[in-house]
C-alpha cells in the first residue's frame, strides 16, 4: 500500500491490523488553496495536501474500558500497523475512560465512503481573482490600500469501526478576510465573509464597505470608558455566543461550575435568558452551513467522546423562544446528568425574527450609540458568569440620531454574553457572518446584529 492509497483502503487496513476489543479508524484527507495581497497587489498563492490518520483502540479491561488514541500525519504502509499497536498499547496502559460507551451501531454506510476524495484548488478562486484585481483598481483610485487573504479547504473525512460503521463526509471551508487602509495608516478597517466555495463572495461589495468606515474615520472623536448603546454587528455576536456554545457542557453546568448552574444545586434549563424570542441552534442541514451529520471525534473532553464517533447529529435548540433549552452532552454526560444526548454540533444560528439589517438599526437609532466593527482577543474572566474581557479592533463610531459622525477610540470590554442576551432590545436580520476572533477553529455561523442599551467599555485602549 502505497502514500497514495484511497482513504478508505487504509481505513479498512487499520481495522483489519487491530487485535483491540474495538476500533475506530478516521482519515482526513485535506487540500487547500490560498491568496494573499497587500498595498493592492497579490503577494502570494498556493495549494496544498495532506493526510491525518487517527486511530482509536478500546479494550475491555476488568474495571471497565480503556482507550488509547494516535494521530499522524503522511502515514506510509510501512508507518501503518506501527501506528495502530501504538494506539492498543496506549490504551492498555491507560486506565479505565470515564466516557466509555459501547461503539455506535447500525448507521447507514454513506454510499460514497469508497470514493475518491473531494478536493480543492486554484480554480476556486477563478471568479473570485479576476473581481479582486478590479477592487484593488477601485481603492487605488480612492486613495486606500487593501490587505488580506483568502483560504479555502476542503476535508474529506472517512470513519470506519470495527462495529460496521462506514461514514464519510466532505467539509469544504473557506474564508475571506479584507483590511483597507489609508495610505498613511492612520485609520483602517476590516470586514470578513465566510463561504463554501467563494461563488457568495462579493470583492466589490466588501471594498465598498471599507471605503465607507475609512470616510467615518476622516473625523476622530475622543470617548471615555463608560456604558454605551451599542449596535453588535453578527461578526462580534458569534464570536461571543460561540464561546458561550463552548461553555455550555451540562456536566459542567450540573457540577456548579458554569454560568449555566442552577445556584443551590441543578441547572438553568429551562430559564428565560432573554425577553427576545431568540432561538439559538445547531443545524448540520442548514443551508450554507452545512456541517458533518455525525459525531467525529479525534479525542475525548468535556463535550465529546471518542466512543461516540459515528453518532447521527440532527438539529437541536440550545436557547429557544429565549429560554435555555438543551446544554451539550454526550452519551456518557447525558447518563449522569438525566439530559438527553446532545453533541455538539459545528455550526451556529442565532436567529431574533429581526428584518432590520445593520445599517437600518443605525438610521433607526435614536439620540448617542456606538456601532462597533469587531472584537479581538477574547478571554475569560468569570467561569461562574461566563465574564469575557476583550479589545475592539479595526473602528469603533459614533451614532448620533441614525447617522454616523465619526470614529472612536478602541476600548476594553468587560460583559458576559449571558447577560448581553437578556439586556438585548432589539435582535437584527440574521445573516452569514465569520467570527474574527474564533474564525481560525469556527467559521460556520449566521447571526443578527444586537442593540444592547449599556454594553460595558470598562477603559480606553490604545490599539487600532
Amino acid at each position: 500500500m502505497s502514500r497514495v492509497s484511497k482513504p478508505y483502503e487504509i481505513v479498512e487496513r487499520a481495522l483489519e491490523l487491530s487485535t483491540a476489543d474495538g476500533c475506530v479508524v478516521i482519515a482526513d484527507e485535506e487540500s487547500s488553496a490560498n491568496l494573499r495581497w497587500a498595498g493592492n497587489a497579490l503577494t502570494t498563492n498556493g495549494v496544498t495536501r495532506g493526510r491525518t490518520l487517527t486511530v482509536i483502540a478500546t479494550v475491555d479491561g476488568a474495571e471497565g474500558a480503556a482507550s488509547g488514541v494516535v494521530s499522524r500525519s503522511a502515514v506510509t504502509a510501512d508507518e501503518l500497523e506501527p501506528l495502530v499497536r501504538a494506539a492498543e498499547a496506549a490504551a492498555r496502559g491507560a486506565g479505565p475512560a470515564e466516557d466509555a460507551q459501547p461503539l455506535v451501531t447500525g448507521v447507514s454506510p454513506s454510499p460514497d465512503f469508497t470514493d475518491a476524495p473531494a478536493e480543492t484548488g486554484s480554480d476556486v478562486f477563478a471568479e473570485f481573482a479576476p473581481a479582486l484585481g478590479d477592487a484593488f483598481a477601485r481603492a487605488r483610485a480612492g486613495g486606500r490600500e487593501l490587505y488580506g487573504f483568502a483560504h479555502h479547504q476542503l476535508t474529506s473525512t472517512y470513519l470506519g469501526t470495527s462495529t460496521g460503521l462506514r461514514l464519510r463526509h466532505d467539509q469544504p471551508n473557506g474564508t475571506l478576510e479584507l483590511n483597507a487602509k489609508s495610505p498613511d495608516r492612520s485609520r483602517s478597517a476590516w470586514a470578513g465573509r465566510s463561504t463554501r466555495d467563494f461563488k457568495d463572495v462579493d470583492p466589490a461589495e466588501l471594498d465598498a464597505e471599507l471605503a465607507q468606515r475609512l470616510g467615518w474615520a476622516e473625523r476622530r472623536i475622543e470617548l471615555p470608558a463608560g456604558r454605551y448603546e451599542t449596535l453588535l454587528p453578527p461578526t462580534a455576536v458569534a464570536d461571543l455566543l460561540i464561546y458561550q456554545l463552548w461553555s455550555s457542557t451540562a456536566r459542567d453546568a450540573a457540577e456548579g461550575r458554569t454560568v449555566f448552574s442552577k445556584p443551590g444545586g441543578g441547572t438553568r434549563l429551562g430559564e428565560t435568558l432573554s425577553g427576545l424570542p431568540l432561538t439559538l441552534r445547531s443545524d448540520p442541514n442548514a443551508p450554507g452551513l452545512e456541517s458533518a451529520p455525525f459525531v467525529i471525534a479525534h479525542s475525548s473532553g468535556d463535550g465529546a467522546s471518542v466512543f461516540d464517533n459515528g453518532l447521527p447529529l440532527s438539529s437541536t435548540d440550545w436557547i429557544r423562544a429565549g429560554r435555555l433549552d438543551r446544554l451539550t452532552t454526550t452519551r456518557h454526560t447525558a447518563g449522569l446528568t438525566g439530559m438527553p444526548v446532545a453533541p455538539a454540533i459545528d455550526n451556529l444560528v442565532l436567529d431574533g425574527g429581526g428584518e432590520r439589517s445593520l445599517d437600518e438599526m443605525v438610521a433607526a437609532t435614536t439620540g448617542r450609540a456606538l456601532l462597533l466593527t469587531c472584537l479581538w482577543y477574547i478571554r475569560e474572566v468569570d467561569p461562574a458568569t461566563l465574564l469575557l474581557t476583550g479589545l475592539t479592533r479595526d473602528g469603533v463610531y459614533l451614532v448620533e440620531d441614525g447617522e454616523v459622525v465619526g470614529e472612536v477610540n478602541n476600548f476594553r470590554f468587560n460583559e458576559s454574553p449571558v447577560d448581553l442576551l437578556s439586556r438585548a432590545t432589539e435582535a437584527g436580520r440574521t445573516e452569514k457572518t465569520l467570527p474574527r476572533e474564533w474564525g481560525d477553529w469556527f467559521t460556520r455561523a449566521a447571526m443578527p446584529a444586537l442593540r444592547i442599551p449599556d454594553f460595558n467599555m470598562s477603559s480606553v485602549s490604545l490599539g487600532v
